[in-house]
Order: C-alpha cells, then structure tokens, then sequence
C-alpha cells in the first residue's frame, strides 16, 4: 500500500474510547452491577457500585440523540446529564444496537454496518431488517437465522434477575430482535406515551428487573428532516417530557434510569454526495458493491486492482475522502479491544473509506429504490461519536 494510504488518525476524528469512556463500558458497567461479568473496563464515569442495590435499572437508548443536540435544547434529560461518552466505531445503529443487546464491542459480534457481506451465506445483508440487501428478501426465506448467522449470546441470558425489552411494536418481535433479547420478556408499543407507560408498568413490579427500551422516533425525524428541524425539536420536547413525568416514579420504586443513544448526527447537504454512478472508473475496480455506510463504507477490491482503487481516490477524490486498511484500523482498536470474531476481516472488506466533512458516499445497486437522507450518521465527527450519559436520580 502507497505511503499515501497509510493509517494516519485524522484530528477531527473522534474514536470510540474503549478504555473507559464508551457505550462498550456503559454495558460492563451494567452487566457488572446486575451480576454478570465483561471483558471490557467498566464505565468511569459510571462504576457498577453507583448502579449496585437498585430495584429495577432502566437503560432507555433514543435512537439518534447525540451530545451535540442535548446540550443546545434546556429540560430535564440535559438537567440529569452526567458526562459524556464515545459510540462504537462505526456510530451507527447496527453496530451500536448489538451492543447493548450482547455487551460487545463490535470487534467481537461483528456487526459492522447497515449492510454488510456475509461469506457465509454469499451475499450482501441488512443485519437489522435481516434481509439480503437485493429484492430485500427476508433471510428466514433462505431458512438463514440470526441465531446461525451470527452466533451471539444476549446479555439478558447472562443476567441473574428478570429482563425485559420494550421496543416498537413493528420491530419487537423481527428475527433480529427474538434472536438478541433471548429470554427477556419482549413488550411492543406505537407511542412514545405507551412507551412510557409500559416503563412505568415494569418500575411497580416487585421483583427486581433490568429493563431495556428503545425510541427510534428521533433518529427517523432526522433522516428525513435534519436534525436541526422542527419535527425532531418537536419529538425531542415530548420525549423530555414524558422523562419528567417518570422521574417521581423512578425515584420513589428505588430504581435508576439511564439514558442514551447509538449515536448523533449530520446534516450532509445534496451537493455533499459522492455517488458512484459519476465515478464508474472507482466502480470498476470494485469485486462487490460498496458496503457499511454512507458516512463509512468497506471496499472490496478486485485482484490485481488495488493500484487502480487506491490511485483513483488520491487522484480524484483525496479531498472528499479518506482511506485506511480495513487490517489497519482493527489492529488499531477501532472496533474494540481483544480478539476479533471469526468473520470480522470478511465483514471490513479490503478498505474502508471515511467521507470528510458532511460527505457522503453511495453506491446503488441495480433497482435498488433510491431515497435521500438529510441526517446521517455513521463517521467519526464529534457530533456523530459523542452521546450523552443522562442518569437519574443523580447519586
């Protein structure tokens, strides 16, 4: 490789900080407290001893909202913010969701993206729908499981005490969900007022309870919108407030809720996007199409095509785009700490290519219905790495 295209962190890089200060070590820290056991280091600012004793703990993960967007909006979810910490490499829901739900860097369950190729099953997936990436057909057609296909164990089945999920009920009982809740008790709801009802639900129970829920509202509103919009403001102002209206009830059952997210966003303007149909020479030295993220993309390159590739992006696009050895950045620990799963060099593909600024990059498949997101997320920008960690009560 070119001394070009060597692994050289950018300063306007976030990484994930796995030593002490990720959504990897919020989950020791929580799996500790509750009586089961991590590899990784415990949150700093959150040891297990500040959760230990609790009746029920309640993790609420909002989809989508990052530090940089609570610290401009006042309310009780920024009045309970405890400190900050890093998302996972790559910021994304489908690497970040599998950690809260297995306790794992995504350096050991593998999940590195929206769409991601499977050798196993030869082709191309979307872990999170679980459907191949053409036709999006459903994997269960295949007789393909996320039990097969990824191998994992939930963190709820590590966990001495009862669990439960409480998710949309259009997603709560998918293949991916059934697979990674494992034997927690699964609870659907349509509105964020049923959500919180449900929580509520749970906090009266006698018997201690670990809880986890999810609000993917936020992070939809932003795709479409921005996350600077009205609608996401909108969202925002109900979800803080129905925060407000638990905290008598979380204070007064003896329990603790936390609160944080997968990852922040971006606003990538039109102009920002690097679309491969205007760059078929780049296309061309491609074995599959490009895969992980618009804001993060793994190349997998043709045999013998590497000079083109690499030649083609310090040429033309050096300014729009920077690139690394995929072998580079896990030696380096951006996916985490320890051995790597077993598909993990599969999963990265040859390159991985990191848009700068608001950039982003898309390659279309074929038929493929094209949309536009106005939010993404995905890169190493402090607005998209950085979450808060809200706790409440404060102790």
């Amino acid at each position: 490789m070119s001394a070009a295209c060597e692994t050289q962190e950018d300063p306007a890089f976030t990484l994930p900080d796995h030593g002490g200060g990720s959504l990897v070590n919020l989950m020791s820290s929580i799996a500790t407290a509750l009586g089961g056991t991590s590899p990784y280091p415990p949150l700093t600012a959150l040891p297990p001893d500040a959760l230990a004793g609790v009746r029920h703990l309640v993790l609420l993960v909002v989809d989508g909202l990052g530090l940089d967007y609570l610290s401009s909006r006042d309310g009780a979810l920024r009045r309970h913010l405890r400190g900050q910490i890093t998302s996972v490499f790559p910021s994304t829901t489908a690497s970040a969701i599998p950690t809260f739900l297995t306790g794992l860097a995504p350096q050991q369950h593998g999940l590195t993206g929206w769409n991601m190729y499977f050798r196993e099953i030869g082709a191309i997936v979307a872990p999170l729908p679980f459907r191949v990436r053409t036709g999006r057909h459903a994997l269960r057609e295949a007789g393909v499981t996320p039990a097969t296909l990824f191998g994992l164990t939930p963190l709820f089945d590590r966990l001495p005490l009862p669990c439960h999920v409480v998710s949309p009920r259009n997603i709560v009982h998918s293949d991916f969900n059934v697979a990674l809740s494992g034997r927690a008790q699964r609870h659907g709801y349509e509105t964020l007022d049923e959500l919180f009802a449900l929580i509520a639900g749970l906090l009266r129970r006698d018997a201690p309870g670990y809880i986890h829920a999810y609000w993917p509202q936020l992070d939809s509103l932003a795709h479409e919108h921005g996350i600077g919009s009205e609608p996401v403001a909108a969202a925002f102002a109900a979800l803080d407030a129905a925060f407000d209206s638990l905290l008598d009830l979380v204070h007064s059952s003896g329990s603790r809720i936390i609160v944080t997210a997968d990852h922040g966003f971006i606003d990538s303007p039109p102009e920002q996007t690097i679309d491969l149909d205007d760059h078929p020479a780049l296309r061309d030295s491609l074995l599959l199409p490009l895969c992980g993220e618009p804001r993060m993309a793994y190349a997998y390159i043709r045999a013998g095509r590497e000079t083109q590739f690499e030649c083609y992006i310090q040429e033309r696009l050096a300014d729009r785009i920077q690139l690394f050895r995929s072998e580079d950045i896990v030696q380096q620990g951006w996916l985490g700490p320890g051995a790597a799963h077993p598909g993990l060099r599969d999963r990265l593909g040859d390159y991985v290519l990191i848009p700068r600024g608001h950039a982003i990059l898309r390659d279309w498949l074929k038929g493929e219905e094209r949309y536009t997101h106005v939010g993404v997320h995905g890169g190493l920008s402090e607005a998209e790495m950085i979450v808060p960690l809200i706790v409440a009560p404060l102790a």
